[in-house]
């Protein structure tokens, strides 16, 4: 549709070219996943000339490098590839050109990652992103606005999506349960250590996280802030490291219900 953006993933020649679409057809285009120095310039400068483009930065591009993680194994296969010291430098440097951070979370299993050969590319982050940023925040990075900017309030803006609120007005009576408040309250002041270095046991019996991964990239890393509760669409999906699991069985019954009833 014309009136959302062209995405494109962020690697080699791509962004030089849809910037350029973005030029000869005046479409907005929006470039996931940048992880170099040379993109976020180019998406800086496409930006001051006018031009309507958006991109998204993920945790992992800015906080590790490949010197980070084990080389043995698919432990540092993320695509694109982590970057440098310098282009982690750059996208900070940049903060003000990014418009959304994003977890591209892939939860791929540690017997997954620890192949010598094939393994697949992707990092679980789902579970981490939040306090890695708000660490980022207490170093002086960003503000928290900039941070409920990047996660909330741009992505609304930039694909179009109805707020949770919006949609509660919109429907009818039978479907309000369904678009109640969604919100995540944070402890601020918590500090707590990231588990799961899987390529030091490479075991997978001792579940770390709740996603199937069971693992993490930034496992060791001391962070600060961490989620305590999380109400979605007015249900509580998370209460103080415990899953609501019923909460998503009954999501899917009313929304079912819904349609069936329209």
């Amino acid at each position: 549709p014309s009136d959302r953006p062209i995405c494109c993933h962020a690697e080699g020649e791509t962004i030089a070219a849809v910037i350029l679409l973005a030029e000869i057809t005046g479409r907005s285009v929006h470039i996931c996943h940048v992880a170099r120095r040379a993109e976020i310039e180019l998406i800086r400068d496409a930006k001051q000339r006018g031009l309507k483009v958006t991109c998204e930065v993920c945790p992992h591009h800015l906080f590790l490098t490949a010197d980070d993680l084990p080389q043995e194994g698919g432990w540092n296969e993320v695509r694109p590839r982590l970057g440098t010291a310098d282009d982690i430098n750059a996208l900070w440097a940049n903060i003000n050109t990014i418009d959304c951070f994003a977890t591209d979370h892939a939860p791929h299993t540690i017997s997954e990652k620890s192949k010598v050969s094939g393994a697949p590319p992707g990092f679980p982050g789902l579970e981490t992103m939040l306090s890695l940023l708000l660490t980022a925040m207490y170093n002086g990075r960003l503000t928290l606005t900039e941070l409920i900017e990047r996660l909330y309030i741009n992505p609304y803006k930039i694909f179009g999506i109805p707020t949770a609120h919006t949609l509660y007005e919109a429907v009818n009576s039978v479907s309000r349960g369904i678009y109640g408040e969604t919100w995540v309250e944070v402890d601020m002041s918590a500090e707590w250590r990231i588990p799961g270095a899987a390529w030091e046991t490479k075991s997978e019996s001792a579940p770390s996280f709740f996603t199937r991964a069971n693992w993490s990239p930034f496992a060791g890393r001391v962070v600060r802030g961490q989620v305590r509760r999380v109400m979605l669409r007015g249900h509580l999906a998370f209460v103080d490291g415990r899953g609501m699991t019923n909460l998503f069985a009954f999501y899917f019954h009313r929304l079912n219900h819904s349609f069936s009833r329209q």
